[in-house]
């Protein structure tokens, strides 16, 4: 470990301090650090520049382990392969990758799977520094192709539209949300939303093919800064929904999609703390809400009841399980929801009222539906996959509930569930909460303390799930334990679980991973000097604070595009993204907010102390959690600290908040990332 530390001689930039003043929302920020937030500055890029190549120097003995990480990842997917297709009407749409190439490709075939392969869209044919793609939809008569590309790695998207009998691409370039347009029935008229200069989606607009897009009308438009808009098409495609909502809050539209020109009904308006959804199933709208069912309830409302006040229950609620969300098709609803801290799926038979739940025999699981687009079918795209078992995709009969496997992702090379071993423990947070943690390790790792990776997020309600980590067997497989503390913020335990880890609760996130760390040491599993945390974005908040509060836990720490910068971003609204936060984080203008934010804003909070060995990344495209954030807080970081123990920052100035676009070099991040947790617990020879 000596090692380490004696690295810090390499003398790592140190960023100048240049303290300032500013008022945001009435309040006053000092900032010794806040220059680093213009990327117009020659002087800010040299300094994320100098920090990359202080970290290439730190990590330059890792070189070879790097390369063979690299190597592993790799070579463990099968390139050369296509996904499993969604049928739509008469065809067939699926993506496939090649050998070498680092984007998707997207085709479809007419009838089946033997039919002569059309292409749709090669990424790899497109691709510039970045590129990323978003929704995709085939028109209802099949002739165009729509679909969102984002060539920064911001939050930007850009529509557009290919003819797939002319083989040529339509002239429109429509800024968009990437996953928030729906096409009409007319084929020739697209709904989308557009997002303001804070980069909210604030707006719908519908857009004739072939005219000026600045001359599409508005349909919808957004004031409240808390709420965001998205439009999408029912599964049935008889109706398009524009939904206005934020975390606790929302409002549905609806409009028949045979008249993209008409008016935007209003379902039922928002009302505080009321969340619903709307889709579309015969006579009736099917509503998944919260009103006085706190884990949510199905209702089928009938459409010629334009109050809604009659609507009938389908599905009760349960305290025990949470709805999520609902797909109908002709015969059957597939829902989505959580039970028992895991993932599930419930078949709703609509002719006999039965909800029957789809089981299996791992006890530690995930499992979600598929990409399905067809109303009128029998059968359903279900995924699965575990710690130990690689995704696999079923057809699910809606009306037997049988599965058969369709396709399960292999495993170059060879992969064996039977030589790992799963499981899930719980913590006991200080106030009593039960945290689930979930583990996977090689069933022949020696007894006693090992080395752990415990990963943690617990924000807007997002679950942490166990699912098969490809990349990750390539630490488990040199004797590292991987773990996922569930803490409070995700939902995996329900509505109440998320709830709990918000606003005025957020702090019970950062003391919920302490208990976990806590009792993965007093349990045996490991040891302060074998742990290592890693958490992204929010999940970085997470790092950020853990790191403040109880640095003796961790040997090191990993911070992905960490928000930390929490207090001077909630009180500036001009921010991407900051406003339709206030329900997450709070309100810093009022002063119980700003007194809770101030307390644990990981920037505000670094202290003359020993911290672990620290990694912190960023992107310089990044409008979630922009570059500045991991910047400041490594520059602050470094001259307060008291330890010599090796502070990290990496930033991609070529991309935003998930890293490099292409598969590749994508790889290479992670083999950079793991050979550094290699590199502190001690297993940074190659064997």
């Amino acid at each position: 470990m000596a090692e380490l530390v004696a690295l810090d001689t390499l003398s790592p930039p140190v960023a100048k301090r240049l303290p300032q003043s500013r008022q945001f929302s009435g309040a006053t920020i000092d900032d010794d650090y806040a220059w680093l937030e213009d990327p117009a500055d020659p002087e800010v890029i040299a300094y994320l520049k100098a920090e990359n190549a202080y970290t290439e120097s730190a990590l330059a003995s890792t070189g070879p382990l790097r390369e063979t990480l690299y190597g592993e990842m790799v070579g463990r997917v099968q390139r050369t392969d296509a996904q499993v297709p969604f049928r739509l009407g008469e065809f067939l749409y699926y993506i496939r990758t090649e050998e070498g190439r680092d984007y998707d490709i997207l085709c479809r075939k007419r009838g089946d799977l033997d039919a002569p392969e059309e292409l749709l869209l090669d990424l790899n044919a497109i691709a510039g520094d970045y590129l990323a793609l978003g929704y995709f939809a085939p028109s209802p008569d099949h002739r165009y192709f729509a679909y969102a590309l984002n060539e920064t790695g911001g939050l930007e998207y850009t529509l557009q539209v290919k003819d797939l009998e002319s083989g040529e691409t339509l002239p429109e370039r429509l800024p968009c949300d990437g996953g928030s347009f729906a096409w009409s029935s007319d084929s020739r008229t697209l709904l989308y939303s557009r997002q303001d200069s804070a980069l909210r989606s604030y707006a719908v607009h519908a857009h004739s093919l072939g005219t000026d897009s600045r001359d599409d009308p508005l349909i919808y438009q957004e004031d409240d800064a808390v709420f965001s808009v998205r439009v999408a098409a029912s599964m049935s495609g008889a109706y398009l929904f524009l939904s206005s909502a934020s975390q606790e809050s929302s409002e549905v539209r609806y409009m028949r999609a045979d008249q993209p020109g008409g008016e935007a009904t209003l379902f039922a308006p928002r009302r505080p703390g009321v969340i619903y959804s709307l889709e579309h199933h015969g006579d009736n709208f099917l509503v998944l809400t919260n009103e006085d069912a706190l884990n949510f309830k199905l209702l089928a409302a009938p459409i010629a009841d334009r109050s809604g006040a009659h609507p009938r229950e389908m599905i009760p609620h349960r305290a025990e399980a949470l709805l999520e969300h609902v797909e109908p098709f002709a015969g059957q609803l597939l829902i989505s929801g959580r039970e028992d801290g895991l993932r599930r799926l419930w078949i709703h038979d609509l002719a006999t009222g039965e909800t029957r739940p789809q089981v299996f025999d791992e006890p530690i699981h995930s499992v979600w539906s598929g990409d399905n687009r067809e109303f009128h079918t029998a059968k359903a795209v279900i995924g699965y996959t575990s710690f130990v078992t690689p995704p696999s995709f079923f057809a699910l009969d809606l009306a037997t509930g049988e599965r058969t496997l369709l396709k399960r992702e292999e495993v170059v090379g060879g992969h064996d569930p039977d030589d790992y071993v799963s499981e899930r423990i719980e913590a006991i947070a200080p106030d009593g909460a039960r945290i689930p943690i979930s583990l996977v390790r090689r069933r022949d790792a020696p007894a006693g303390p090992r080395p752990l990776l415990l990963r943690g997020y617990g924000a807007y309600g997002i679950s942490a799930d166990p699912r098969f980590a490809r990349n990750a067997l390539s630490l488990i497989d040199r004797g590292v334990t991987y773990a996922i503390a569930h803490v409070r913020g995700g939902q995996e335990l329900g509505r109440a679980w998320y709830e709990g880890g918000k606003l005025l609760h957020k702090k019970n996130t950062f003391s919920d991973f302490i208990a976990c760390a806590e009792t993965l040491i007093d349990a045996g599993y490991t040891t302060p000097g074998q742990l290592v945390a890693n958490g992204g974005s929010a999940g970085g908040l997470l790092m950020g604070a853990v790191a403040n509060a109880r640095p003796d836990l961790f040997r090191a720490i990993v911070a992905e595009v960490p928000f930390v910068d929490v207090m001077r971003v909630m009180l500036d609204p001009s921010l991407p993204l900051t406003t339709g936060e206030f329900v997450e984080w709070g309100d810093p203008r009022d002063p119980a907010f700003h007194d809770y934010i101030s307390d644990y804003s990981p920037y505000d909070n670094v202290s003359d102390q020993e911290y672990p060995l620290l990694l912190i990344t960023g992107g310089l495209e990044d409008d979630q959690v922009p570059y500045w954030q991991p910047a400041k807080w490594t520059a602050k970081l470094r001259v307060t600290k008291r330890d010599r123990n090796l502070l990290l920052l990496r930033t991609n100035l070529g991309a935003g908040h998930r890293g490099d676009s292409g598969f590749y070099e994508a790889q290479r991040e992670v083999a950079s990332t793991y050979a550094f947790i290699l590199l502190a617990l001690g297993l940074s020879s190659l064997e």
